[in-house]
């Protein structure tokens, strides 16, 4: 008999591609134009190629399955920092005004946690 949890693997194969292009995808956009991207967020130039380059960094490990749940954690971290300064600095609502509040990093990070508890599946390269 065929049983959904057999499927287990591929479906977390799919949680980490989908959200590793994400993030992937936001850091390239980040690093296309730093200067906007800083003031935009109220960040140093340099702190703002930091959180980029370790999108993009963190957002290939999962893809590729390199280091899944170390990928994770630093991933964690960056979203707990844009809830910090949504909810904090900015005074955005959990849904926020016309979108993207921090429901969306709040919806990153349980799919982040299920990548990291599970060590993102059976399909990785490294450990």
């Amino acid at each position: 008999m065929f049983h959904l949890d057999q499927l287990t693997d591929w479906g977390l194969l799919f949680l980490r591609i989908m959200a590793g292009a994400t993030y992937v995808d936001s850091g390239f956009s980040d690093l296309k134009d730093l200067d906007a991207r800083s003031k935009s967020i109220g960040m140093s130039r340099n702190f703002t190629t930091f959180l980029a380059v370790a999108e993009i960094a963190g957002g290939a490990g999962l893809i590729l399955g390199v280091l899944t749940q170390l990928a994770a954690i630093g991933l964690i971290l960056i979203m707990l920092g844009a809830i910090q300064r949504k909810i904090f600095v900015w005074k955005v609502s959990f849904w926020g005004n016309g979108g993207l509040g921090w429901s969306y990093d709040l919806t990153f990070i349980s799919m982040l946690l299920v990548i990291m508890f599970t060590d993102g599946g059976r399909f990785v390269l490294v450990r």
